[in-house]
């Protein structure tokens, strides 16, 4: 009994911990910001709502086309290269949008590459040939389409490989030709999977700071920092970033509205997956097409460009400066891996030992974080931390007569929360789905032996699920390595990851000096990646994408079959 209420008094500490700065950025949504925030609502707020619903629609779009598209191919058909493309369709999750954009930019802009040759082959001028633009909001649309599509692929592809033949067979015996049923009957019972993965990319649409910044579109993240930053209001920037809240509350809601009825059940138990037709030469080429462009344009590219640009010139800095970034990132990444897998650990182990419905709610809550862009998480640190140190050093100043300073805001302790915070989520469902598939008579069997709750969990659950932990504290790492938004507010004092490197050479138009320190990240986004086609190769959902789920759901069930 004693275990059980630790558990669940812990449970519910990580899951205030969570939700404090949501409270707090809520609670400074009707307080005076001295005419700052009067000034944006009739100047920049309507631009930020347009682009932002701009931005969602465009990218939302896209994903949906590329990821439905292609996880149809290789799910239903045979052609040249498909077990190929069946891993290769997740790797542009590997490249930070930020870092892709930055990348695209540098391509096509005019006095990029593509740009010359074209002048060079045709001999036109500046004036007499049109060109589009990738600095704009189609620009940001195309970089973050092609990069994110990989969310509603992998959750697209494990609904396609759940269905039955049956269903499929049911329709042709009525008359519809494979493209109806498609149309009728396999994608109607896909749209759950779809609209959780899709969902997922568009959060982080919405989260996404060094792609907007860079292309010069001003979105609710741009224009956190810039109030933040630049008219040096944190009430006006809480308040941009509650109206940001809203926004993907309301997308989270419209996700769970639009399959509040859907729910699809085979009903008999012997069932056949969906079996492979083998496409023509022609059917086959045109195929292989579809799925490569997406490869190539959202990692091939990137990842060729920046191999070449840290081949030729590289970092200056490369070298002992160039370790320090690493290192920084690297303590970073351990330190959030680690805090984020212990907590993940006794929410888990918490929800096993005692389901109450508080325990439970506490999970829920813990896995909020995820939806909530990294520069409102990084807003919600700041204003209780913030309340704190000055309250401190009011304390201090009145008693001893002696300034404390800042304590906790600026420093690495309120960058791992807001990681924490952030990400605590992406540990959390991959530990969850682990812990859940040992056996009840295991727990029996310790106290049989002597064993107690701790006891069974340190010498029996933790051996068993190592290889879940393990995965939880990669994907963690990673994501951490690639966070911008959070890592740009809240980092102290000259202190640089390589994150923060990347974006401040990108700014300054020096991307082949960035390419060292961006290959660096998409070279260990590619691990997490090879685990998530892994899971998705087995014909399951597996760890990777029933994280990806559940985060969406907010909640931590096992997938139904459909």
């Amino acid at each position: 009994m004693f275990a059980s209420r630790s558990l669940t008094l812990a449970a519910l500490a990580v899951a205030g911990i969570v939700a404090l700065p949501l409270l707090a950025v809520l609670s400074y949504v009707l307080r005076d910001s001295g005419g700052v925030w009067s000034h944006l609502a009739s100047t920049m707020l309507p631009l930020y709502l347009l682009n932002s619903a701009l931005l969602v629609a465009g990218v939302g779009t896209l994903v949906i086309l590329l990821g439905v598209s292609t996880a149809w191919l290789v799910t239903a058909y045979r052609f040249p290269g498909r077990a190929l493309f069946a891993w290769c369709l997740i790797l542009p999750l590997a490249c930070p949008a930020y870092i892709t954009a930055y990348v695209y930019t540098d391509l096509l802009e005019f006095s990029g590459p593509v740009q010359t040759l074209l002048r060079t082959v045709t001999g036109w001028e500046a004036r007499e040939y049109w060109f589009p633009n990738i600095r704009s909001l189609g620009g940001a649309v195309f970089v973050m389409g092609f990069v994110l599509y990989p969310y509603v692929y992998l959750m697209a592809r494990t609904a396609f490989l759940e269905q039955s033949v049956c269903a499929a067979e049911v329709s042709r015996t009525l008359g519809c030709t494979p493209w109806q049923s498609f149309l009728r009957v396999s994608l109607p019972m896909a749209r759950p999977g779809i609209a959780a993965g899709t969902t997922l990319a568009l959060m982080e649409t919405l989260a996404d700071f060094g792609t907007v910044d860079f292309f010069a579109v001003p979105t609710f993240t741009t224009g956190i920092y810039r109030t933040w930053f630049g008219f040096g209001s944190l009430t006006a920037a809480a308040q941009l970033s509650a109206c940001l809240l809203v926004i993907v509350a309301i997308l989270v809601a419209c996700e769970r509205w639009s399959r509040r009825l859907q729910r699809y059940y085979q009903t008999s138990t012997r069932t056949q997956p969906i079996p492979r037709r083998t496409l023509p030469i022609g059917g086959g080429l045109a195929a292989a097409s579809v799925c490569a462009i997406p490869v190539i344009v959202g990692f091939v590219v990137p990842a060729g460009v920046l191999v070449s640009y840290a081949i030729e010139t590289g970092d200056p800095l490369f070298g002992g400066r160039f370790t320090g970034f690493a290192l920084n990132s690297l303590k970073l990444g351990l330190v959030t891996a680690i805090a984020a897998v212990s907590l993940s650990v006794v929410l888990a182990y918490a929800k096993r030992l005692h389901p109450t419905r508080a325990v439970r709610s506490a999970n829920q809550v813990a896995s909020l974080g995820y939806a909530v862009p990294g520069s409102v998480i990084a807003v919600g640190i700041v204003l209780p931390f913030a309340a704190f140190d000055n309250a401190l050093d009011g304390l201090m100043r009145h008693w001893t007569g002696l300034s404390t300073g800042l304590v906790l805001t600026g420093t690495i302790a309120a960058l791992v929360i807001a990681y924490l915070v952030r990400f605590l989520a992406v540990s959390l469902n991959a530990v969850d789905a682990s812990l859940t598939r040992v056996s009840p008579n295991m727990d029996a069997a310790a106290r049989l032996l002597g064993r107690g709750p701790f006891g069974a969990l340190v010498h029996v659950h933790l051996p068993i699920i190592r290889g879940g932990l393990l995965t939880a504290g990669l994907l963690v790492f990673v994501d951490v390595l690639k966070e911008l938004p959070a890592t740009l507010i809240l980092r102290p004092f000259n202190f640089d990851t390589l994150a923060i490197r990347v974006y401040r050479l990108a700014s300054d138009e020096r991307l082949a000096e960035a390419s060292t320190a961006a290959l660096a990240i998409v070279l260990v986004g590619v691990v997490p990646v090879i685990l998530l086609s892994r899971a998705a190769a087995r014909g399951r959902p597996g760890d990777a994408t029933t994280r990806t789920e559940s985060v969406v759901d907010g909640t931590d069930r096992q997938p139904a079959t459909r």
